[in-house]
């Protein structure tokens, strides 16, 4: 085989260059977003989650959910704001560091690790929410029996009077369109291998 054929191609190399520089990007912008509506709060309220912060109406938020005996939210708390900056960060480089390569089984494995990463954050995800939804202060104020307050991973949900919409914020769209971006990478690689 032509060492040519394992090499990448110059559309799959500017391809990688903005799926990085997607990364890169997400990393200023919130990733995901849950909304909460309800009649005592017609403007809504929102809780944006980033890469290395919470931001949006956490005070409010936290102070509703202590009636309730779900626990108050802190960004330091939580082990994935220390490690989820370098991780993109580190797929960002991936994709410079495949494009120097220039190797098809570079860009195999950096797309298999992409995916393998998206569904570990989304099963995290998932963790997260259920604790918080489901380990509550037996002592609250307010205790409806058998309810729990798991906000949904993706999608609406009736948490009482509230209803909770889960969405990926600016960074996530980035974020899920690197992702699109390496897997139409693959796809160039793998035709032009066929052919």
């Amino acid at each position: 085989m032509d060492s040519t054929e394992k090499n990448i191609g110059i559309i799959s190399k500017g391809i990688l260059v903005i799926a990085g520089a997607l990364l890169v990007i997400s990393l200023f912008n919130p990733i995901w977003r849950i909304e909460l509506d309800a009649p005592q709060y017609p403007e809504g309220l929102a809780l944006t989650i980033h890469a290395n912060k919470i931001g949006g109406d956490v005070e409010i938020i936290n102070g509703l959910n202590h009636y309730i005996g779900m626990k108050t939210l802190h960004a330091d708390e939580f082990i994935e704001f220390t490690i989820l900056p370098y991780i993109i960060s580190a797929f960002a480089l991936a994709c410079l560091l495949v494009i120097l390569i220039n190797k098809k089984k570079a860009l195999y494995l950096l797309f298999g690790a992409f995916v393998l990463f998206g569904i570990i954050a989304m099963v995290d995800f998932w963790r997260w929410e259920y604790n918080y939804g489901h380990n509550l202060d037996p002592n609250a104020a307010i205790i409806v029996p058998g309810m729990a307050y798991q906000p949904p991973l993706i999608g609406f949900k009736q948490l009482l009077n509230f209803g909770a919409y889960s969405i990926p914020d600016i960074g996530g769209w980035l974020f899920i369109a690197s992702g699109l971006l390496m897997a139409t990478a693959v796809f160039i690689v793998y035709k032009k291998q066929k052919k």
